[in-house]
């Protein structure tokens, strides 16, 4: 199975990423081959836990940017949540949508790692 397929089975929009991406697949796997260092790089649960909600805040809104322009809808919707929550002073809230919606990332970069 390929990436995009295994992708869409994890609720990915391709056909909307296809469209952003002007149905160029390559680049669009491309730039999903990124997704991983950036996941690494904007963590955030670690900043909720330690209180930072600023930082929090700001690799959440970057997770979600990303995901949205991916198309990889279910983290894209989660991180938006997320986003809200913490802008909303409800970290506890923010926390357990992000400890839901972590298995689907780690599905996600697994596959994208899987078909490098």
């Amino acid at each position: 199975m390929s990436m995009v397929s295994e992708l869409q089975e994890l609720g990915a929009d391709v056909n909307d990423a296809m469209q952003r991406f002007m149905n160029n697949a390559s680049l669009y796997e491309r730039m999903l081959g990124k997704l991983p260092a950036t996941v690494n790089d904007k963590p955030v649960m670690e900043f909720i836990e330690a209180g930072d909600i600023k930082t929090a805040i700001e690799n959440a809104h970057t997770l979600k940017g990303v995901m949205g322009n991916l198309s990889v809808t279910p983290l894209y919707k989660a991180y938006t949540e997320i986003t809200n929550l913490l802008r909303e002073d409800k970290p506890d809230e923010a926390k357990k949508v992000l400890e839901e919606c972590l298995p689907i990332q780690e599905q996600v970069m697994t596959c994208i790692e899987n078909n490098k």
